[in-house]
């Protein structure tokens, strides 16, 4: 089944670019800055949004996040509101996801939140601490409300990890490109094209005949439209997280922050449309 995030990429691949994926947690900097914030990523040129649901014990995030999802608590943030945001979002026409630690989801009730988040509008989850093996649950609920499921693969998953977690997800992979914690960096992994090289032989091995279809998107590190391009030519989606919150919390204001997110949201637009 071709899911709205499919489309997405589809739609990318046939502009001949990859798609651009952006995310930023919900409540940040505030409930309503996070929506215009969103929308602004959207305008800029996102094909796709990630809300990321506040954690309290946010353990593979980095300084720049964790700085974000304080705030988004500090604020009073809470689950219905990250709902709220991704409908207010999602009504823009773009796939919007969460991404989420499984333990806001247990406590929740999965079924419950698969409910919820398919009424919002919602397209999918990304789970970064769940395993296949742990997520019966989710697995079911997601067909059920018909919610795409995104894991994760990194530089150390075996060519067998890689068969099993490819194998469940459903809209894209999530292949991040760095080992430790999120963040921009100066410059994007060497190890990143043999991932994500490896997650498509992954991909083919256990279903050959969708293997086209089931795109793989690489996060963690790009922070520019430089470095936009040069994922762009081996992979089928950029995600880019801390470089937009990291605008927002250096902006003297929040007019002047949306600015800055729109601006970095056109300027990775035109990164993942450049030519090598």
């Amino acid at each position: 089944m071709t899911t709205s995030v499919a489309t997405a990429y589809d739609k990318a691949k046939a502009e001949n670019r990859a798609a651009l994926v952006g995310y930023l947690p919900a409540g940040f900097p505030s409930g309503e800055g996070a929506i215009e914030a969103a929308k602004a990523m959207v305008d800029g040129g996102c094909d796709v949004i990630e809300i990321g649901l506040p954690y309290s014990d946010p353990l593979m995030d980095g300084p720049t996040i964790q700085d974000a999802v304080h705030q988004a608590l500090v604020g009073g943030i809470r689950i219905p509101d990250v709902f709220r945001t991704v409908e207010a979002v999602a009504a823009t026409g773009v796939p919007t996801l969460i991404m989420t630690y499984w333990n806001p989801v247990d406590r929740y009730g999965v079924d419950a939140f698969a409910r919820d988040l398919q009424s919002a509008g919602g397209a999918g989850l990304i789970t970064p601490d769940l395993t296949p093996e742990e997520g019966e649950d989710w697995l079911a609920a997601a067909d059920a409300y018909d919610l795409d499921k995104v894991f994760l693969v990194a530089l150390s998953s075996t060519d067998e990890r890689l068969k099993k977690i490819t194998k469940v997800c459903r809209g894209f992979v999530y292949a991040a490109s760095l080992m430790g914690v999120t963040g921009a960096r100066s410059a994007v992994d060497t190890g990143a094209p043999l991932l994500v090289e490896r997650t498509r032989k992954a991909i083919a091995a256990v279903c050959p005949s969708g293997a086209a279809s089931l795109p793989v998107g690489l996060g963690l590190g790009v922070g520019n439209g430089a470095q936009a391009a040069e994922v762009a030519q081996f992979a089928d989606g950029v995600i880019v997280g801390s470089a937009f919150i990291r605008r927002l919390l250096d902006a003297p204001s929040q007019t002047a922050g949306l600015d800055a997110v729109r601006e970095l949201a056109a300027e990775l637009a035109a990164g993942v449309r450049q030519k090598s």
